[in-house]
This record gives C-alpha cells, structure tokens and sequence, in this order.
C-alpha cells in the first residue's frame, strides 16, 4: 500500500517542478523581450531625432588640387630626375628633353636677325648717300641759277652793245670788225643762256630722281626694320620651345606614378604625370536629392575617415555642385523613353575643412572615403 501511495506522489511532485521551470521560462522570455523592446523602441527614437537635425552619407571621397605635369614641345625623354611619390617645390626639374634639335633653330633664328640687321645696315647706308645726292643736286641746281641770272646780266649788255654798235656802224662810226664783235657777243650770251637753262633742267630731273631714290631708301628702311622685329620674335620664340625642353614642377606638391622614361618621345600637350599640390584638401560628399531639403551653404559638418576610424574631422558645407553627378558623366541618362524608372540622383556637396586639425589634414590622400554628418541646426 505505502509502495503504491509513493508511487502516486512522485508524479504529482514532478509535475509541480515542471510548472515552476516553465513559469521561469517564461519570465525569462518576457524580461528579454521587454528588453528588446525597451532597446529597439530607445534606440530608434534616438535614431529619430537624429535623423531630423542631421544627414549622413557615406558617399563622400577625400579631394584635393592635382595640377599634371605637360610637355610643352615634342621631343625624346633625355633625363628623369624624379621618382614616384617624391615632394617636389615649385620650379624643381622633373623631366628634361634632348633639346639639340631646338639649339638648332635657336641657331637659324640668330642668323636671319643678323642678316636682317645687316639689310637694314644697306638700307641706312643707301639712304645716306641718297640724302648726300640731294644736298649735291640742289647745290648744283643753286650755282646753275647763278650762273643763269650772270648769263641774263651778260645777254643784256651784249645786246645793249649790239644796238648801240649797230647805230654806229650805219653811221660808219666803228668798222666793221667790231660790229661783227659785238654781234658775236650777243649770240655767245644767248647760247650761253640756253646751254644753263639747259643745265638747270637736268639738275632738276636729277634732284627729283635723287628725292624719289631716296623715299624708296626709306621705305626698304622701314621693311628692314619690320625684318628685324619679326627676326627678334622668332629668335625669342626658339629661346621660349628651347627652355620648354627642362619641365618642372608647376607647384609645391608630391608626385604620382612617373609614367616616362629616358629615350621616350613624348608630344607636345601630352601629360606625363601629376603633382598633388601641397594645399588643404576638402570632402566631396554626394548626398541623395531627397536629402537636400534642409541643407544649406555654412552649415557645420563631423567627417569621419575610414582610414583612421575614432578620428573626427570638424568642417562645413561650402558650396553645392551645379548639377548632378550622372549629368557630367561621358553618356549622361536620358530618360526621355517610355520605359522610363525613376532613380533617386545625388548631387556633390563640397565640405572645407576648418584646419584644426593640421597633422591629421596631412595624413589623408584624394580618393580616400570618409562619412559625413551634417548638422542641419
């Protein structure tokens, strides 16, 4: 009977403890639940407010100023002075070119600025003479026209002797011989004016033609002197393409991969490589078009570096780009189709920093990504 009576308890002692474990479970369930709850509900709301006095993106890339390296004129690769990733200053010899062929020129630009020289140097000279010559003709046309007024004085007095010694000889008061004299000196005085009229004539053609030769002289002066000046600016213009042949650094900065090599030809306008110029650098960050509605220029802004993670950078937004990043893409979309599905654009953002973080600023590299958070109070 006892056997049977324990037999009956241990059951009901069994069940009991099995009831007391479950209702433990349960609490235990109800306990992580509300704490997941009272968790998730928390951290959404933080989430929440956040999100209504911020904007995030993790979208955003390290930008900075990159100035290529680009040879001016055409030519073989003589030297590299560089390597890869070295600092540079401004005016530092990168690359020099095998510059022979354009001391050549140099050369042929000297010659034609001395000819030209020398032509002008004939032209003077011809000029002088042809001056000389005018100063001779009027001279000469000046005591020719002396001479003329003489022979006028002379012809008068000839011809008042002849008159006078024709009335003697009709009055036989002289011989005959001295009015033949008398007759002879008329005409001697008339031949001696026309032979000066004559005189003065060609000293005036000469002085007209001395006056013409010496307008062309100055004319082939001033041709000269355009020679000249147009020599000087191709002997400065060969100076120029021969210093071109030594490239150098355009600013402070540290170099890319050098992509040339001694013996190369590179062509004028090509870019050999770049220089990270040694200046601030700045975020990029492109945000979605939906998330633009409470930003605005000035607005202070928390960067974080995933290169550097715990670290945070202090900056603002500075200015909004003019269009999208898919419009300045080589084959920008077109969705004039009927097919046509909607896909939220983003637009770059530029954020400076506010410098005060110097050291930390060196460390980070164009292309490096960040995340952004922008204060919208």
């Amino acid at each position: 009977m006892e056997t049977e009576i324990q037999t009956q308890i241990k059951p009901a002692a069994e069940i009991n403890g099995q009831e007391k474990t479950a209702a433990k479970k349960n609490r235990g369930f109800i306990f992580v639940l509300a704490a997941l709850v009272i968790g998730g509900g928390a951290f959404g709301s933080v989430k929440y407010i956040h999100g209504l006095h911020h904007e995030e993106t993790d979208d955003a890339q390290i930008d900075a100023d990159v100035s290529p390296v680009i040879a001016r004129v055409s030519g073989y690769v003589k030297e590299v002075r560089v390597r890869d990733n070295q600092f540079v200053k401004k005016g530092d010899t990168l690359v020099m070119l095998d510059d022979r062929d354009l001391a050549i020129k140099v050369k042929q630009a000297e010659n034609a600025l001395h000819a030209a020289q020398v032509n002008r140097g004939v032209a003077e000279a011809a000029a002088i003479a042809a001056q000389a010559g005018i100063s001779s003709a009027e001279a000469q046309a000046g005591t020719i026209e002396a001479q003329i007024e003489a022979a006028k004085i002379n012809l008068w007095r000839a011809n008042q002797d002849f008159e006078r010694y024709a009335n003697l000889a009709k009055e036989r008061s002289i011989t005959q011989q001295e009015f033949e004299q008398a007759t002879a000196s008329k005409q001697m005085a008339e031949r001696q004016l026309e032979i000066l009229a004559k005189q003065k004539a060609a000293a005036s053609s000469q002085t007209r033609l001395v006056t013409s030769q010496s307008g062309a002289t100055a004319k082939q002066i001033n041709v000269a002197n355009a020679g000249i000046s147009q020599r000087q600016t191709d002997l400065e213009g060969a100076k120029l393409n021969q210093s071109y042949s030594v490239i150098t650094a355009p600013e402070d900065g540290v170099l890319s991969k050098i992509f040339v090599q001694p013996g190369q030809y590179v062509a004028a306008g090509q870019s050999l490589f770049s220089v990270v110029l040694n200046t601030t650098p700045w975020v990029v960050a492109n945000f979605k078009e939906t998330q633009l509605g409470k930003m605005k220029a000035g607005q202070k802004v928390t960067v974080r570096a995933d290169a550097y993670p715990g670290q945070k950078l202090a900056g603002e937004i500075t200015s909004f780009a003019p269009a999208t990043g898919s419009k300045f893409s080589l084959l920008p979309p077109d969705n004039a189709s009927g097919n046509f599905v909607k896909v939220v654009q983003r637009l770059p953002v530029k954020i400076e920093f506010d410098n005060s973080k110097e050291e930390m600023l060196k460390q980070l590299r164009p292309g490096m990504n960040v995340t952004v958070d922008v204060h919208l109070d």
